[in-house]
């Protein structure tokens, strides 16, 4: 895992060893950062400060995404083939629990009251579990939306964005489920931020798009402009301070095999960052 500053983009670490890795979680409370390490099922544990490695904690099978929950004070990660959860404790780098999910898991989100919310790519649903007792409590059905992966709140509105792999932005109550409305967005999206400050959500498009959608009221959402980025940036990250977004890249070599995902052009991985 490479560390950059953000400030002109300078290597200022490196994380040695995170085989196959896949997400990064920050817990600033405690100077730590974590690594999903997805072929070794593994998380990575390293100073923010130093960067130096502090611990290997066991997980589940490939772990993907990952997040500090600032309410629960802990690390959740989602193994993606052993379709569960693993929730690890920052001050101690031990595992409090395992909870099965039933089905394969993308991203998650803490709506800041006790509650995480996942997506679950293969059932087509969104699961909310308790932070603390680890009790899964709802299942929302996804209508119209395929294969979920990236997924934000608006923890003001009670607001849940997640984007499908059938090109839509599915917006749910987080305390119902409801439906509140279905937006078009790029191909290829694996991910969404959402910008309290500006109240707007953003989808990063591997066909080198990113979907801007402005929340005008709890109720009313619209797609307000497509952004040109560069193909394969599907991730993203926001800079709450700035409100900049950055997504990652690199030039891909020509392949005719549509199944297949193209082969990295080695020397060409970047990370974009754009600002208004």
């Amino acid at each position: 895992m490479n560390i950059l500053s953000k400030n002109g983009g300078d290597s200022v670490g490196v994380i040695h060893n995170t085989q196959g890795v896949h997400g990064i979680a920050v817990a600033g409370p405690v100077g730590k950062g974590y690594t999903t390490n997805g072929r070794a099922g593994t998380c990575t544990v390293f100073d923010l400060k130093n960067f130096m490695v502090m611990a290997t904690i066991k997980v589940g099978q490939n772990p993907d995404a990952t997040f500090y929950d600032d309410f629960s004070k802990k690390v959740f990660v989602f193994n993606g083939k052993s379709s569960d959860a693993t929730i690890i404790d920052p001050t101690t780098d031990q595992v409090l629990s395992t909870i099965p999910l039933g089905g394969k898991p993308e991203a998650g989100v803490s709506d800041g009251k006790g509650k995480i919310y996942v997506n679950i790519e293969d059932t087509g649903e969104i699961v909310c579990f308790d932070s603390g007792t680890f009790k899964i409590l709802s299942r929302y059905k996804l209508k119209g939306g395929e294969e979920p992966s990236g997924l934000a709140i608006d923890r003001a509105t009670s607001r849940l964005f997640t984007v499908c792999a059938n090109k839509v932005m599915i917006i749910l109550d987080a305390k119902t489920g409801n439906h509140i409305a279905t937006l078009p967005i790029g191909d290829g999206s694996d991910g969404v931020v959402f910008d309290p400050v500006t109240k707007m959500a953003y989808s990063s498009n591997g066909e080198g798009t990113i979907t801007a959608v402005k929340e005008v009221s709890a109720d009313k959402f619209i797609v307000q402009e497509t952004i040109r980025s560069e193909p394969g940036a599907r991730t993203i990250a926001l800079d709450p301070l700035t409100h900049n977004l950055f997504l990652p890249t690199a030039s891909f070599e020509k392949s005719t095999d549509a199944t297949q995902r193209p082969k990295r052009v080695s020397g060409t991985f970047r990370v974009l960052e754009f600002g208004k």
